[in-house]
Order: C-alpha cells, then sequence, then structure tokens
C-alpha cells in the first residue's frame, strides 16, 4: 500500500512540473514576440543580416545587398502583422478557399523571388549553406505549429 502512494505522490508531482515548464515557455515565447514586435524593419533586417554574415561568411556588397532584401522582407512581415491585429481587433473572419489559395500562391511567389536573388548574390557554397539552414528553421516552426509542411507524401 505505501509503495502505490508513493507511486502516486511521484505521478503527481511529475505532471505538476510538466505543466509548469510549459507556462514558462508559453510566457518566453510571448516575450520574443513582444521584442519582435517593438523592433522596426530596419533593427530586423540589420540583425538578419549579421546573422547571416556570420554563418555565411558574406562580404561587404553581399552584405549590403541582403540587407536590401532582408529589409524589404521585414517591411512587409511588419505589415502582415499590422493587418493581422486590425483583423483580430474587429472580428477575424475565415477565409474562403479561394482567399487562402491567393495568399499561398502570394507567399510561394515571394519565396522563390527571393530564393532567385539570394542565387545571384551568394557563391555556390553559400547559397547552399543558406539553403540548408532556412529548410533547417522551416522544419523547425513547423515542429512548433507556425508554418505548414513544405510538401506531404500521400500514398
Amino acid at each position: 500500500m505505501k509503495k502505490l502512494l508513493i507511486i502516486a505522490v511521484a505521478f503527481v508531482s511529475l505532471q505538476a512540473v510538466a505543466q509548469d515548464k510549459k507556462s514558462d515557455r508559453m510566457d518566453m515565447r510571448k516575450e520574443r514576440m513582444e521584442q519582435y514586435q517593438a523592433m522596426t524593419a530596419e533593427e530586423l533586417a540589420t540583425i538578419q543580416t549579421k546573422k547571416m554574415t556570420l554563418a555565411l561568411d558574406l562580404n561587404d556588397a553581399q552584405q549590403t545587398k541582403i540587407n536590401a532584401i532582408n529589409l524589404e522582407e521585414a517591411k512587409l512581415r511588419k505589415s502582415i502583422m499590422e493587418e493581422r491585429k486590425a483583423m483580430k481587433e474587429e472580428e477575424r473572419k475565415e477565409m474562403t478557399k479561394d482567399q487562402r489559395v491567393a495568399k499561398m500562391n502570394e507567399r510561394l511567389d515571394r519565396q522563390i523571388a527571393t530564393k532567385a536573388k539570394m542565387k545571384e548574390i551568394l557563391t555556390e557554397e553559400q547559397y547552399t549553406k543558406w539553403e540548408a539552414s532556412h529548410k533547417r528553421g522551416a522544419r523547425d516552426a513547423h515542429r512548433q505549429g507556425k508554418r505548414e509542411p513544405m510538401k506531404r507524401n500521400k500514398q
């Protein structure tokens, strides 16, 4: 009987600890989002460019060109965030299938254009590294439930 009681107490305490970790993660995520929202598009682009410079060993000309691309993307992301915020303040309406398809096509077209620009700017080796890190980022985001999967194999 004592053993059963000890096991039950152990399970209850494990459950309590697991719940705390989840709420801590959510708090940290919320903080990160607030910090991200407080930054300007220029700051975001500069930080992203510096991270890419460290990862890909970019030269000055590449940094300038990539900073312009990152700035364009950061401004677009900021405007999309503002759009979503405005939609939240109103009642968020479900998008129709056609609207969803149009948004997805728009997003994919932007990704294709960015990829083409990067291919022009980066060397072969740098582009390979960039693409690998980009795919890894998408995969990690998908695991966290932020993006849709890149492709699905249906058999």
